[in-house]
Formats: structure tokens, sequence, C-alpha cells
């Protein structure tokens, strides 16, 4: 083998009006890991999807050990030895986990039934090797989202790959499992397997890269080992300036001025969030924070009527409220950005215009007949679009076209055209560069200095500290303590996340 195990020269790709990739380079070494960064839209996926066979460059080369490659699909990226694991997981959620893992590569009797302990043998040895504690024979459908980010891992391990292209993995892991993963990435190097490492969180890519290549705009930056690297020249490579700071300065106190009270909020499900109580100020941002099955998601969509409770009361400017439809809580003044985008968020095949107005049609229509009014409602969706300095090419292009940042500010412009004042963000800046995040980040102030109320609920520590107003800790669906802005540290977050006493 050569000095590198995976190279791609001067790759090229065009799409309609748009150069996605324009000579990019990725020299990638044997049994290391290689970190790829750039903000949303930099060409870091459509590159990866090059590689995977997802997309054929116009131009360039591919060589894996040194012999060209040409991909025309993910099964041949797979036979050449190259797997994927994507940041959206989508396993077959009715099939067990052996038969997610092995789909198309059963071994079989008599070459026409599957074997089905010679499967469950070859899990059961894939699991032990990797010392995961997942059963086999369990559904997809019954795993949590971190198990699943198990699973897939598994499942491109078990391909035998030289080249593993890993896609923000430790998106929904807690700290514990991601401590896990960089155990099993160590054991992996050691094989000679390469690992290509996209990843938003620099302080991973400082701790489990040895190389990092940057990408802006569609073009090359430059590769640098790891340890000639900080956060602050990751982020100038990235988006070619400094940012003096990652958050907005607070642009106006906030009011004690009680917008919303929610009283011993209980959940249907006796192992979700119990007699929860707080109150929401005029102009504030208040994060909650927790590990994975805190049940910070469950609380606020059930203050947004997509959960049922058996107990609480909800009282808005003083007055008591009912939200129990997602209905009502828009009626209400309340706006939900949901957890996963590209889920339950976004409506892929519509339009950024069509994602944008989805919630409020009902506000563009001309009396007395009702009908629609298309001048109105682009009308809207330019200034909003405007407003959130949203880039795309037009209010026609295909929302699933445009970076994860951009998709999110369209999501925000959705809820604002409802004329919200109670807006619930659930990890609004999962899966975006950190200039994007400024941009959601600086947004946030500005909603907030108009007298908007925010609940944002974030699992990454910085932004909890860095955005939020006074923060609000959850353990295992119980409240354990509100902490001001001014007496807020990573410790005491801990402490009651964790419910340990001082």
């Amino acid at each position: 083998m050569g000095e590198y195990s995976l190279e791609m020269r001067n790759i090229t790709k065009q799409f309609p009006g748009v150069l996605a990739l324009d000579k990019v380079q990725l020299h990638v070494k044997p049994g290391s890991v290689h970190a790829l960064i750039g903000e949303n839209g930099a060409g870091k996926s459509t590159l990866m999807k090059c590689l995977f066979g997802i997309y054929k460059p116009d131009e360039g080369d591919i060589l894996l050990e040194g012999r060209p490659l040409k991909i025309k699909s993910p099964k041949e990226a797979l036979e050449a030895g190259i797997s994927m694991i994507h940041q959206e997981l989508n396993p077959i959620p009715d099939r067990n986990i052996k038969d997610n893992i092995w789909l198309g590569r059963f071994e079989k009797k008599f070459k026409i039934i599957v074997d089905e302990q010679a499967v469950s043998r070859k899990t059961k040895k894939l699991f032990e090797n990797l010392e995961f504690d997942i059963r086999p024979e369990a559904l997809a459908k019954e795993l949590s989202v971190s198990e699943l980010q198990a699973l897939e891992i598994a499942k491109a391990i078990s391909y035998q790959a030289k080249i593993i292209i890993m896609d923000e993995p430790t998106s929904s892991l807690t700290n514990t499992e991601t401590a896990h993963l960089f155990k099993l990435i160590r054991r992996i190097k050691k094989n000679g397997t390469s690992i290509i490492y996209i990843s938003h969180k620099m302080e991973e890519i400082l701790e489990i890269a040895d190389e990092a290549t940057i990408m802006r705009d569609g073009q090359y930056i430059g590769t640098w080992n790891v340890e000639e690297l900080t956060i602050d020249t990751i982020i100038q490579k990235m988006v070619g300036r400094t940012l003096d700071n990652r958050f907005p300065p607070q642009l106006v106190p906030v009011q004690k001025e009680i917008i919303l009270s929610v009283k011993d909020y209980t959940s249907v499900n006796e192992h979700s969030f119990k007699n929860i109580s707080f109150d929401l100020y005029k102009g504030e941002i208040l994060g909650i924070g927790g590990l994975v099955g805190a049940q910070r998601t469950e609380l606020v969509e059930a203050v947004f009527g997509l959960r049922k409770t058996v107990a609480g009361k909800l009282y808005k400017n003083g007055r008591k409220i009912e939200n129990h439809t997602p209905t009502a809580a828009i009626a209400n003044g309340f706006a939900l950005l949901t957890e996963e985008r590209r889920v339950t968020g976004i409506v892929s095949m519509l339009s950024v215009k069509d994602n944008m107005l989805i919630a409020s049609r009902k506000n563009y229509t001309c009396t007395p007949l009702h009908i629609y009014s298309e001048p109105k409602s682009e009308a809207a969706a330019k200034k909003a679009s405007s407003d959130l300095n949203v880039k795309t090419p037009s209010l026609k292009t295909k929302i699933a076209d445009l970076s994860g940042g951009n998709q999110q500010k369209v999501l925000l412009g959705r809820w604002l055209l409802t004329n919200s004042n109670i807006l619930i963000l659930d990890e609004p800046t999962r899966g975006i560069d950190v200039a994007a995040k400024y941009e959601i980040y600086k947004i946030m102030r500005d909603l907030a200095a108009e007298g908007n109320a925010i609940i944002m609920v974030s699992s990454e520590m910085p932004e909890l500290l860095g955005i939020s107003d006074r923060i609000l800790v959850m353990c295992n669906g119980n409240m354990t303590g509100i902490i001001e802005k001014e007496e807020a540290t990573q410790v005491e977050i801990m402490r009651l996340a964790t419910q340990y006493s001082s």
C-alpha cells in the first residue's frame, strides 16, 4: 500500500446553476481518522456521495489503495470496500437487528433458505467484538436513537471496509456513548482501516482526528495535521474570516413579565415527565438541558399539544389556555421547531415557499370568497426569506436542496408567519456548521429583543451556556433545578442532570 489508502483528485461536480465541487482534493492515509470540515453547503456531502457512488463526478479521479476506481452505485462502493454511516438513520423498523445488518448478504442453506443460526452467530460475534450490548433479535423500531446509531456503525464495520465514512456519528449519542465510539474508532484504526469523519463539533475533531481537510464554497482550502489546529483557526479557515464571538450579545435585558406559566405538567406515560412547573418571561431564552432520556423533548411536545398529559395547566399572560392539539397551540401563539427537521420538519419534495407558508396559508386568502392570494403569499415568503437571510437560488427551489442551516431558517420563517410569540426550539442547531449556528443565534436574540419568548432544548453544553438567559435542567422526567445565567457552569448543569448532590 502506498502513502494513501484513498485519493480523490480534482473532483468536480456541477448541478443546474450550481458548481457544487470545483477541483476538490482529498488524500486519506491508511489507519487514520481524516476529518472533513466545512460549513453547510461547502460540498462535504456532495464529495462523499461522489465517493459512495450516489453521484457521478463530472471530472476527476478516485484511487483506492493506488488503483483507479469508477464507482457507479453504493453497491459497487460497498463491494470495493467503502462503507458509509449516514447522518439520517434509515433502518427497516419492523425487521430485527440481524436482518438490518445482513440484508442482501444472508448465509443460506442449500442456496435458497436463510441459515438463521449462522446469521445469529455472526451478529453476536460482531457485537462482542464491538462491545455492543444489544439483542440481535430486537426490532429496529424498539431501539433508541443512540442504539440505532450503534446498529449503523456495526453494519458499516460488517462489510470489512477499507474506508468508513462517518457523517455526524455522535449527533444523537451521550458523552459516554461518544467515548465508547472513539474507543472503537481507535481499535479500527489499528487494523489499517481509514475513517473519514464529518462533524461540526470542533472539540470532537481535535480529540479523534489525525488530519483534517477543510472545504469552503465547493473548493478545497487545505489539509492540516490536527495538532496544528485550534478551534479558532478551524473556524477562520472554514468561513474565510474570524468569528470573534461564537454567540451574539444580548440586545435587551429580559423583562420580568411572565408570558407563560406551566404548572404541574405530567405525562400519561408513567416513565416520562412528571410534576413540571416553570415560568417563561417575555423576551427570554430559556434553555432546557439534561442527558438522553431526561424527557426534555417529551415535555415541550406536550406543551405544544403533541403529547397527552394526565395533569397540569397552562397560563399565558395570566389567562388559562388549553393546548390539547397542535392546532390549538398555534391558535394560542405557540410554535414548535422539531428535533429532527428532515423527518418532522421539512416537506422535502416541496419548495422553499411552500414549506414556509404551510402553517399560515389561511392568512393569505381574499375575502369574501376566501380565495388563496398568490401575490400576497409570495410577498410574505419573500420578505421572511430576506429577513432571515435564507440562501436559496429561488423560492421555487426544493427545500431538500438547501443546506441544513438554510432549511432551519425556512422552518423558523414558517412559524414567524403564524405570528407566534412563544417559540419552542428543539435542538435548533443540530447538524449545522458554526457560521450557520451564529446566524440562528442572532435570529433568536433578535426575536427575544422584540418581546418574543423562546424555549430551547439543547444537548450542547456551550450552546446552553452561551445563548440561554436561564437554564432548566431535567433528569429522568423530573425538573431538578433552574439556574440563572450568571450562576450557570458545566459542573452545575451536570450535577443537576445526574441528580448528584453537592
